[in-house]
């Protein structure tokens, strides 16, 4: 018996008769089962993979994917690492911060801030900070002229809009005849960014460097330290490695994998955890393939005894339902896989208008990090979903076709 007769009766098996059309709905819900948990983990991932994407972005658009400071805290002579910076070919751009905590005070209302120094004409190297002002620029932001650029979320917390005053409080003291007291300096408003992260809109400001380094009370010349714009971000630890053999003298590197490793870690638990789990409701859908076989089976019991007398073997019968089974899960797969990677394509479009037409919003900006739904199709991903997935329909088709093979010509055709 050669195979293309065992494909041609299991393809046959699929088409249904009249008294069959029972089986035939049940069939096409076990294909539309698996089509539909395909189509929910590919966009799922998808989601997942573009949210992790969207945050990675924000996250180290405004800190660093690397940086060089002193041993003690502060970095003296920063410039003289610029030759360095400049031959390595990793690095796409350097700037020099100062960085402290300090708490802004407007009228009654207080919030604690991370205060942050930058040079306007090197913060473009290694921040995305300077496309996301709606007021004001980086320019704006002078030595001596103590001009602030507050997040957009502290601007409305502490009720100012640009040029309006703040006072800016700082750990250090000063001590006078009526004894020890806080330092004080009054900033102007000067900007407002809005990078859409809460983190970032509401804990944090930029003030000019020098006015940081005299806020801070460094000694002249020295910064906090040095951020870098890698060309590889996943390969950052290396890179830095690598860089502090050029640098000279000793110096402490960090880069993004160390600030947020935690954080990055547990959205890729999240993404198992989820593919495990939407993978079950496909693994549910697959196994729906062995009810549909074992009716097919039960009502061609009389033609499979009568293929065995013609000298069809078990192992050929086996085969028949098989290639049904694998039609069956073959279908499914790929519908599944078409649907999953249109919606993935299409998400960004689809849930707004869900959004507008119900008059809701899934994702509150005051609530999450992004207001937006995002997504990333990864085509690895996608090949390893429909691979899994056609995998647990042939395993599903397996028990079925076994119990197919056992049947016994001369029991079944006793009666007939």
């Amino acid at each position: 018996m050669f195979k293309p007769l065992i494909v041609y009766i299991g393809l046959r098996y699929t088409r249904a008769k009249r008294r069959t059309r029972f089986i035939s709905f049940i069939t096409l819900t076990s294909v539309l089962g698996i089509a539909l948990g395909v189509t929910a983990l590919i966009a799922v991932l998808s989601v997942m993979n573009g949210f992790e994407a969207e945050l990675r972005e924000r996250i180290l658009g405004m800190t660093s994917h690397a940086s060089v400071s002193g041993v003690d805290g502060q970095l003296q002579n920063w410039r003289a690492l610029e030759p360095v910076l400049k031959d390595d070919s990793h690095v796409l751009g350097w700037a020099p911060y100062v960085e402290g905590q300090a708490m802004l005070n407007s009228d009654r209302r207080v919030s604690g801030v991370m205060l942050r120094g930058i040079l306007p004409d090197y913060e473009p190297r290694v921040s995305e900070v300077a496309k996301h002002l709606p007021e004001g620029r980086l320019g704006d932001l002078k030595p001596g002229e103590f001009g602030i650029i507050l997040g957009a979320e502290l601007a409305n917390y502490l009720g100012v809009v640009p040029g309006e005053k703040v006072t800016v409080i700082t750990p250090q003291v000063t001590a006078t005849p009526a004894g020890i007291l806080p330092r004080l300096k009054r900033f102007t408003v000067v900007g407002v960014f809005q990078v859409g992260m809460y983190e970032y809109d509401r804990n944090l400001a930029l003030i000019q460097l020098e006015d940081a380094a005299k806020l801070f009370r460094l000694e002249e010349g020295s910064v906090s330290g040095v951020r870098l714009k890698l060309d590889d971000l996943f390969f950052a630890r290396r890179i830095m490695q690598d860089l502090g053999h050029k640098l000279p003298g000793i110096y402490q590197m960090s880069d993004w994998t160390q600030a947020h490793a935690n954080f990055f870690r547990a959205i890729q638990t999240e993404k198992r955890v989820m593919f495990i789990i939407l993978l079950l409701i496909v693994a549910v859908a697959a196994f729906n393939i062995v009810s549909t076989l074992v009716m097919v089976v039960t009502d061609k019991r009389a033609d499979i005894a009568i293929l065995r007398t013609q000298g069809m073997t078990p192992m050929s019968v086996m085969g028949v339902f098989m290639v049904l089974g694998t039609v069956i899960g073959l279908f499914g797969t790929l519908l599944g896989g078409i649907g999953g990677v249109l919606l993935a394509w299409n998400v960004e479009t689809i849930v707004p208008a869900i959004e507008r037409l119900f008059g809701v919003q899934f994702l509150s900006a005051d609530v999450y990090y992004i207001s937006e739904l995002p997504s990333k199709l990864i085509w690895s991903d996608v090949y390893q979903i429909t691979g899994m997935a056609f995998l647990l329909s042939l395993l599903a088709t397996v028990y079925p076709a076994w119990q197919a093979s056992r049947i016994k010509p001369a029991e079944e055709l006793r009666y007939e």
